[in-house]
């Protein structure tokens, strides 16, 4: 890791991170032709994203940037592999067992607690201590929608607020505890296969985080905040649960061990893409 990254990281300690993302939310939410327009085609040119995979191929035919970029995509771009699945677009940047102490790998050199990914329940917590995690980054190009890797019902969902730090290998590297400390929310899903958390991370200039079952969630208030639903809310495998307006990464815990594929870390993954043959 190279110096410049480690002071990209370090600067962003001061920055008045929730700020920068509600002036980046005005723009991205901006329905202005000239704005939109501008920002949309200036987004495709400098990350290459590739339009022909949308269901709207047309980056005029947004309403606003955020438009944009939750679009949807085509119904066969991406085909459902067996097993579990990957969540989404991005890469898989660190995967595996979490530790005896209930630890997941953040990088090399750091780890985080799931009693503080998952807002601070111990009881909770201990449902995953001896099972598996994995996580993916996606990045500005990706298609940012989430979806579900096998059927669950949604038993909670909790929103804990935090700092906004970029998320990408260089804050990993250097910012202790990254994604345990970020804004984030927390969908805990009942599974055949046990519980599943799927955690969707804030970062720096994020505009919001949605849900299929509640709409935008994100930015709440400074404190935790747990919510339950009087229906049972059920998504089938492969079903969207929810969307970044910008960023970020998707954390998934997992009760009961995975067996993975032969993947290395660092490997693109597609939404759909098998991540173990062999689930849970």
């Amino acid at each position: 890791m190279t110096l410049s990254q480690k002071a990209f990281s370090l600067l962003q300690y001061p920055l008045p991170q929730h700020a920068l993302s509600r002036l980046t939310r005005k723009f991205a939410q901006c329905d202005n032709l000239w704005v939109k327009d501008t920002l949309i085609k200036a987004f495709i040119k400098r990350f290459k994203v590739d339009m022909s995979q949308a269901l709207e191929p047309d980056p005029t035919a947004y309403a606003t940037f955020n438009d944009f970029f939750t679009r949807a995509l085509k119904a066969d771009a991406r085909p459902l592999g067996e097993g579990l699945l990957s969540p989404a677009d991005g890469t898989l940047s660190q995967f595996g067992r979490l530790t005896t102490a209930g630890k997941l790998v953040q990088a090399k050199g750091h780890t985080f607690s799931a009693q503080t990914l998952l807002g601070g329940d111990k009881a909770l917590a201990d449902e995953f201590l001896n099972g598996s995690f994995a996580t993916v980054y996606l990045s500005p190009s990706d298609y940012h929608r989430v979806h579900m890797p096998v059927t669950g019902t949604l038993r909670e969902m909790i929103y804990v607020p935090g700092r906004l730090f970029s998320v990408n290998q260089a804050t990993a590297n250097y910012v202790p505890g990254l994604f345990a400390r970020n804004e984030r929310l927390v969908c805990i899903f009942d599974t055949e296969h046990g519980p599943m958390a799927m955690v969707l991370v804030g970062a720096m200039i994020v505009a919001a985080i949605e849900t299929v079952w509640s709409g935008q969630v994100t930015p709440l208030s400074g404190h935790p905040q747990r919510m339950r639903f009087g229906q049972p809310i059920v998504l089938e495998k492969g079903a969207e649960m929810g969307r970044f307006k910008l960023g970020s990464t998707v954390v998934m815990c997992f009760a009961n061990p995975v067996t993975f594929n032969n993947y290395a870390l660092g490997t693109s993954v597609q939404m759909g893409q098998s991540l173990a043959t062999q689930t849970l």
